[in-house]
């Protein structure tokens, strides 16, 4: 059965159309690039999957369940944003995480802390914004979930951590789970990718293996994506 399930999903804000009719598929085991230039509608689906917003017609199912408190449980989102609260320590937000998610390996998440020196002592207000992301990404990634979602995972970080970042992603999911990550970042995410799902104007343009790209067309995901959308 699809991990991540849209039928006929649709929707709307006021007169505009974010999302319109997306039928889409994801099986366990696949990382899957959700490509698109911006106000395609990734970060609306990535919403709807999270229950932050509601369709206006057709369904969004996570393992085959309508978004809820029993889906939470099997999802671990990154937002777009930040939203670790400023006066939090990393100690605490690690607390913070272990009581609320059954599923949070504590002890992965302080080794991969360790390896980017980030105390346990340090609190939110004092680091860089690329600090910020990369213990929120450790947090996501710390997680034993079926599905995660990640918006915009690497935007803000230097690309000396962005590898580094990258692997964690790569290395620290269950291969059973799914892996839907939404990015601007194209060619620096492309080696990790089963699949992409390009979407623009709400609509889903195409949903293609990465081999099949790279053997049939000849191609990067990178430049069939330049290609694809140059004229937007």
């Amino acid at each position: 059965m699809p991990i991540f399930t849209c039928e006929n999903l649709t929707k709307r804000y006021g007169t505009v159309l974010a999302l319109d009719h997306i039928n889409l598929n994801i099986e366990p085991g696949r990382i899957v690039g959700l490509l698109g230039p911006n106000g395609s509608g990734k970060s609306t689906m990535i919403k709807l999957a999270n229950g932050l917003l509601t369709p206006t017609e057709g369904r969004i199912l996570i393992d085959g369940k309508a978004p809820g408190v029993e889906t939470k449980a099997i999802v671990s989102y990154l937002p777009e944003r930040t939203y670790l609260a400023n006066w939090m320590s990393v100690r605490q937000i690690l607390d913070y995480f272990q009581d609320f998610y059954a599923d949070f390996d504590r002890e992965r998440a302080v080794k991969m802390l360790e390896h980017l020196n980030i105390a346990e002592t340090q609190r939110i207000k004092q680091m860089s914004k690329g600090t910020r992301e990369k213990v929120q990404l450790i947090l996501v990634m710390s997680r034993r979930a079926k599905l995660y979602l990640l918006d915009e995972p690497i935007g803000g970080v230097d690309p000396a951590a962005r590898d580094y970042i990258l692997n964690t992603i790569i290395g620290n999911y269950d291969p059973s789970a799914a892996v839907i990550i939404s990015t601007h970042l194209i060619a620096d995410v492309e080696q990790l990718l089963d699949e992409v799902v390009f979407i623009n104007g709400g609509h889903i343009i195409r949903h293609t293996p990465v081999d099949e790209i790279r053997e049939q067309m000849g191609m990067s995901v990178d430049a069939l994506f330049r290609e694809e959308f140059k004229c937007f």
